[in-house]
């Protein structure tokens, strides 16, 4: 049995943090192309596109907790969550393919259906991948800070990935006259980098010897409870929500900012083509974003040594509100100052991203010594439905804000004069309304009462009843 405090191999941190090759690739690309894809090269009405992408990801919530429950008694009877997160790697990249794959000529309805129901099986290939993956760190190490670690450069890569694909993504595209075609190479090129991470992440999985979360029943016996069924996930997902407050406040905080960020990831294609007038602008914004938040979040890693991960993300939210809030100034006066704050955004994106994530298997340890069940799956089942669920919905505010403000969809080819009030409100969704999320996300986090040494005082008592017992 490993050290509960043990360190982590740099082998493993690189091979877990690879799989955000994957996990944001997916994130990033269909958020910010998806909603354009469907409205101004298929045709789709503005509300219809954003149904299309909500629907998919509605599927996607429903069946998070399911996987989750199921990952967790793969764990508990074969020692690995590894074989879902293979089936999720492999599948992935073919549905991404098909979903960009529309036959040219089709009408809007039946382009709007290809979409969905591709889309709805990638969706699902990605839940089956990382539902686990989430559930990974709990169990790598009981450690505070080696999870703070862990975590802190999966954000590392995450970001990166964020950057080639939300950049490159858009340029490989362009780089073809024809839109269907330049749509088809990109989502081919990038799902089978998204399916390559995801590979190397899934040699991460314990196959035999896992170390259990402070608390837990030992691998290869299961857990009390556990017994199969369509429904065992749900309730298992939902019972870990309402058991464990620490959860629920966390889980509230990363919704509300998932919400806010799907929102401007959404909107930034449409920044750049109606209010900076320039469509490759989409590139220098992703740059813009991203490239600080590379540099920056190591630096979150000391931020939270210091004064705590919970205090490190309200000072990361914080100063994201202020930065979305000076965007507003696009309504009025659009321009190339708006690189400045959309930088000072991703410092703070990537304490919004690594803390979080860091403070998660830090929960799932706690309600494990707490109640004595290992539901690091039914924890990560319900936390990738909420992420998902708040990305999804940030696309649809944004179709919603689109609609009500009188904008006007087209087919490739077709140059359409969008009104003023289109305009402003793009800017506004861009701005505004993520700031006011990210605010309404701090009153959730206010119930977030765990610190580092209820971590550490668990991995402690650990440590002696292994002794005790060995």
């Amino acid at each position: 049995m490993p050290a509960p405090e043990r360190t982590l191999s740099r082998g493993v941190v690189t091979r877990y943090a690879i799989g955000s090759i994957g996990t944001g690739g997916f994130a990033t690309l269909p958020g910010l192309v998806l909603v354009y894809y469907l409205t101004d090269t298929l045709g789709v009405a503005a509300l219809a596109a954003g149904a299309v992408v909500t629907a998919a990801k509605v599927w996607d919530v429903v069946i998070d907790p399911w996987i989750g429950g199921r990952s967790d008694r793969a764990l508990a009877t074969s020692g690995s969550r590894r074989r879902g997160m293979l089936i999720g790697a492999i599948g992935l990249p073919i549905g991404f393919a098909l979903t960009f794959a529309v036959v040219p000529g089709l009408g809007p309805v039946a382009s709007g259906l290809w979409v969905f129901l591709a889309f709805l099986a990638t969706a699902t290939f990605f839940s089956l991948f990382q539902v686990p993956y989430i559930a990974l760190p709990a169990e790598l190490t009981r450690g505070y800070d080696e999870r703070t670690r862990l975590l802190t450069w999966r954000v590392v890569v995450l970001t990166i990935a964020i950057l080639l694909f939300g950049a490159g993504g858009p340029e490989l595209r362009g780089a073809f006259g024809d839109e269907h075609l330049g749509y088809l190479v990109m989502a081919v090129v990038a799902g089978l980098a998204i399916g390559a991470g995801m590979l190397v992440a899934t040699t991460i999985a314990p196959r035999r010897t896992v170390l259990p979360a402070a608390g837990a029943p030992a691998p290869g016996r299961a857990p009390a409870g556990s017994a199969g069924g369509a429904l065992a996930g749900y309730r298992e997902g939902f019972a870990a929500l309402r058991r464990s407050a620490p959860f629920r406040a966390l889980l509230g905080a990363f919704v509300l900012q998932g919400l806010a960020t799907g929102l401007m990831l959404a909107g930034a294609q449409f920044v750049a083509t109606w209010v900076l007038r320039d469509e490759q602008a989409v590139t220098l914004l992703f740059v813009s974003l991203i490239a600080p938040a590379v540099l920056v979040t190591p630096l979150w890693q000391l931020v939270a040594k210091r004064i705590g991960k919970e205090r490190g993300f309200v000072a990361a939210s914080v100063l994201f509100a202020l930065a979305a809030t000076s965007m507003v100034a696009l309504v009025w006066a659009p321009g190339a100052w708006v690189y400045a704050p959309v930088a000072l955004a991703g410092a703070a994106y990537a304490g919004m991203q690594s803390l979080p994530m860091a403070m998660l298997p830090d929960v799932i340890s706690h309600d494990a010594r707490r109640s004595g069940l290992d539901r690091a799956g039914s924890f990560g089942g319900v936390w990738t439905a909420g992420e998902t669920a708040g990305m999804a919905l940030g696309a649809t505010v944004l179709t919603v804000v689109l609609a009500l403000t009188g904008y006007l969809e087209s087919t490739a080819g077709v140059t359409v004069q969008q009104p003023d009030s289109a305009v402003a409100g793009i800017a506004i969704a861009f701005s505004v309304v993520p700031a006011v999320l990210v605010a309404a996300s701090l009153i959730s986090l206010r119930g977030y009462r765990l610190r580092r040494e209820d971590i550490d005082d668990a991995g402690a008592a650990l440590a002696g009843e292994e002794r005790t017992t060995a």
